[in-house]
């Protein structure tokens, strides 16, 4: 049987294929303030400021391509029981062949109705205020915006206390309560932590190796690592 292999990904993945995020531009979003783009306080504000900005980030995805990173994490599962828990709402994960993703944070090809957080559809196109559920309710990003519930995080934390091993790959581990999921890991599980930038992780009780790399190559480094466990315990 296949060892299970999670792993928590965040901006820093996606970043290399060349979609642009606010995690080191000051709250600036694609030139938009956070607050105005992906908060409840923001949607009722302005509800078509959100649509087109959905709109065009959708546009930018269909532009892109998953990079290395994300074909390793598709490649070792051929090697492991891997499932991916990812901070993104894009879809580079399946696309390079990952067949177990959860979002966490919601999904830039869905959307959901304002009334209805189960009434959820597939949406490659714009999404405008004429677009309604079939109660006649205005359908919304499929997203989690700040100051939302997860609700996915259930499920995380239950594919986290299972985990063999466990990687988190390109996110800075400051947006909670997806940075909490590294806490629910076996305390046998053995850690590793891929980001050009890491920070410190404190009160862990786990071992965690740190690659200091960006995605693709930090994933080169884990690949050898992890079939080099493989070997030896054959």
């Amino acid at each position: 049987m296949k060892k299970k292999l999670v792993v928590l990904t965040g901006a820093g993945i996606s970043a290399e294929s060349g979609i642009k995020t606010f995690r080191d531009s000051d709250g600036l979003w694609e030139g938009h303030n956070v607050m105005d783009v992906a908060t409840p306080e923001g949607w009722y504000k302005n509800p078509e400021l959100v649509l087109d900005f959905y709109n065009q980030r959708r546009k930018q995805l269909k532009e892109v391509s998953p990079n290395s990173g994300h074909l390793i994490l598709a490649e070792l599962e051929k090697y492991f029981d891997v499932h991916i828990i990812t901070q993104n709402v894009d879809d580079l994960h399946e696309r390079a062949g990952s067949t177990n993703v959860l979002h966490l944070h919601g999904e830039l090809l869905k959307v959901r109705s304002t009334q209805d957080m189960n009434y959820i559809l597939d949406w490659n196109d714009d999404l405008f205020m004429t677009h309604l559920d079939k109660n006649g309710n205005q359908l919304r990003p499929h997203i989690v915006w700040f100051g939302e519930e997860v609700p996915a995080l259930e499920e995380a934390i239950e594919i986290a206390e299972q985990a063999d091993y466990f990687a988190v790959i390109g996110t800075s581990l400051q947006v909670y309560p997806a940075a909490g999921l590294i806490s629910y890991t076996p305390a046998n599980a053995p850690l590793f932590y891929i980001d050009p930038k890491p920070i410190k992780i404190a009160n862990l009780r786990n071992k965690i190796e740190i690659i200091p790399e960006v995605a693709s190559k930090g994933m080169e480094i884990l690949k050898t690592k992890l079939i080099e466990i493989i070997d030896r315990t054959l």
